[in-house]
């Protein structure tokens, strides 16, 4: 009895398996084409040679091409300020003026020496040509003069000192002057940086020696503006290569017209080496299995994976040095579903590409 209703389980169990697979294996007579599956849709670009940027990367500091600090030579009161924090200035403009009047009493007194040496003397040699004063009473006279004009060169001297002008033309720094203050001699007032033009200076690895040339292109960022560029071009390189990290330092021009870089800023530079043709398609492109790299493309509505070997990477796209042929069509989008032979449908849509940068899929 027990094995009678065994075998009417089985029986029943094997009619429901056939009622739900029946629907999905379809009539016998049906169309193969009818159970394939649609086309994938998917967009795609055309692979081409495009100019590509060997470079190399490294961190550098901005520094002014022109930076003093201001101090004062004498001790003294402050009597005239024109010293805004941040203001710009011309080559010669008068920042400070300290208490003078003691300097100017001084000038006035060897200028009227100056001038009673020089009466003297041009009356001994009057008198010198009648033979009515000795040689050596002329020469102590043209002495005296010489010591007067001296003693006149340092009162104006003296003068000037108390007068803080600007040696070039630049921005002034921060400082905590007012008229009153009282500075003392070799004191630092504030500093001035010409900062129209920048140096940027960062190390670059010993083995690249051979490829650099002043005039080459830099490209510079900085966390202060991540969303631009800045550029320059390399102006000097470093004679000696440091011991201890097999570098060379060397130095770039950028500008800075706009005035938004300053004088310390740390920067991440990208230094163009050359410039060249090559075969680029975007980063989206590519799928990994494992180390190696394949892309799919688009041929008469099927897809087809080929394997290829990366070059240089820039934002957003990556260099194809075999593997991949001119004006072939790359799939771009929808690529992770597809496999060799499968049929695809071929869309337009100009945001199948990011403007962010793109980060290379892998597929496990």
């Amino acid at each position: 009895m027990v094995k009678q209703w065994l075998v009417a389980l089985a029986i029943l169990a094997c009619v429901v398996a056939a009622a739900l697979v029946y629907p999905y294996i379809g009539a016998p007579g049906a169309e193969p084409s009818a159970r394939q599956r649609p086309a994938a849709m998917v967009n795609i670009v055309l692979a081409q040679a495009q100019p590509v940027n060997d470079s190399l990367t490294a961190v550098g500091s901005l520094q002014s091409r022109r930076a003093v600090a201001l101090t004062t030579e004498v001790s003294g009161k402050v009597v005239e300020l024109n010293l805004a924090p941040g203001a710009q200035v011309a080559r010669g403009q008068l920042l400070v003026r300290l208490d003078d009047r003691q300097a100017r009493a001084e000038l006035q007194v060897a200028e009227a020496e100056f001038d009673d040496a020089r009466r003297q003397y041009e009356r001994a040699s009057r008198l010198h040509q009648n033979n009515s004063i000795a040689q050596s009473q002329l020469d102590q006279l043209r002495t005296n003069l010489e010591v007067a004009r001296a003693r006149r060169v340092a009162a104006r001297t003296q003068l000037d000192h108390h007068r803080i002008t600007a040696p070039f033309a630049g921005i002034t720094g921060l400082n905590s002057l007012t008229v009153g203050s009282y500075l003392s001699a070799a004191e630092v007032i504030t500093t001035l940086d010409d900062i129209a033009q920048m140096e940027l200076e960062f190390a670059v690895p010993e083995r690249f020696i051979g490829q650099l040339h002043a005039g080459q292109q830099v490209q510079a960022r900085t966390q202060a503006y991540p969303d631009e560029v800045f550029t320059g071009e390399l102006a000097a390189l470093g004679v000696r290569i440091n011991e201890l990290n097999r570098s060379l330092a060397v130095r770039a021009l950028m500008d800075n017209r706009d005035g938004r870089l300053r004088p310390g800023q740390f920067m991440s530079v990208a230094l163009i080496l050359q410039t060249r043709e090559a075969l680029v398609i975007p980063e989206q492109a590519v799928l990994f299995r494992g180390n190696d790299a394949y892309v799919f493309v688009e041929r008469d509505g099927k897809a087809v994976r080929l394997s290829v070997t990366l070059g240089s990477r820039q934002p957003g796209s990556v260099e194809v040095t075999t593997g991949l042929a001119a004006q072939e069509r790359v799939i771009i989008t929808g690529q992770d579903r597809l496999s060799t032979g499968d049929a695809v449908q071929v869309m337009a849509d100009d945001a199948a590409i990011p403007a962010s940068k793109f980060a290379l899929r892998r597929e496990d």
